[in-house]
């Protein structure tokens, strides 16, 4: 299949890609769902003028959700995608695994690795430092989110409606840190690629792979005591698969 284009282009790829889970009632639409929604925001923001260079961004944007689709093509037709995405989307036909460990799972594949490989394709070499700005505006549009995930993963599981309440600013801060903490790393892999002759790229970016790859490990197996919240967590939860792609759209 052929690259998307643009981001309009993105995004009906992924609105297909979402409303053909919700009717199969698969767990590969949990994440698209959640991306869609924030392609479009970005999108949003690229045309009030909220960045620096809104040309640069939407190619950025589309190099980044390019890595997503070209990854789902490939598990969808049986070919392996990279280590962190193959995690991903196996997960989606086990049970256990509640709503939000399966967003985190995409959420680490595609901001831990893709992100700086497009950001690094985008403005290659010594280019990179002048996109900082405007890459670090990404996390502000992302805390703005948090609170809508939020309280829609509260009426998954209903008991998250009290933590939200009481804990809610604490909940905010722990997640934007988190996110913070991804897009740095982000950076940090744009960086690498950026001081990398083209040629050493798919070594580099293997390797990468293979770290981020340890970090979904982490999401599915968090320890012993989350391991028993997350099972509390995901007998709690409620709706049908295809009733919770719709919610997260």
């Amino acid at each position: 299949m052929a690259e998307a284009g643009s981001i309009d282009e993105v995004i009906a790829r992924l609105s297909e890609i979402v409303d053909r889970a919700e009717a199969d009632g698969s767990r590969l639409g949990y994440f698209p769902a959640l991306y869609r929604k924030v392609t479009a925001r970005v999108d949003h923001e690229i045309r009030r003028g909220t960045f620096d260079d809104g040309e640069r961004m939407t190619r950025l944007d589309v190099a980044f959700a390019n890595r997503y689709l070209e990854a789902f093509e490939l598990h969808r037709t049986g070919r392996p995608p990279t280590r962190s995405w193959d995690t991903a989307f196996r997960t989606t036909g086990r049970w256990w695994p509640i709503v939000l460990q399966h967003l985190l799972l995409g959420i680490n594949a595609h901001i831990n690795l893709d992100l700086g490989i497009a950001a690094a394709q985008t403005a290659p070499g010594a280019a990179l430092p002048a996109l900082r700005g405007d890459f670090d505006r990404i996390n502000g549009i992302l805390a703005s989110m948090v609170g809508e995930v939020q309280q829609e993963l509260a009426q998954v599981w209903t008991a998250l409606r009290w933590f939200n309440r009481h804990l809610g600013d604490g909940q905010r801060v722990l997640i934007n840190f988190s996110m913070e903490r991804a897009r740095a790393h982000a950076w940090s892999v744009a960086e690498q690629l950026a001081a990398t002759p083209p040629a050493d790229w798919p070594a580099a970016i293997e390797r990468l792979d293979l770290d981020v790859a340890g970090l979904a490990a982490l999401v599915l197996r968090p320890g012993p005591v989350t391991a028993v919240v997350t099972k509390v967590v995901r007998i709690g939860e409620r709706g049908t698969v295809g009733e919770i792609v719709r919610l997260l759209r």
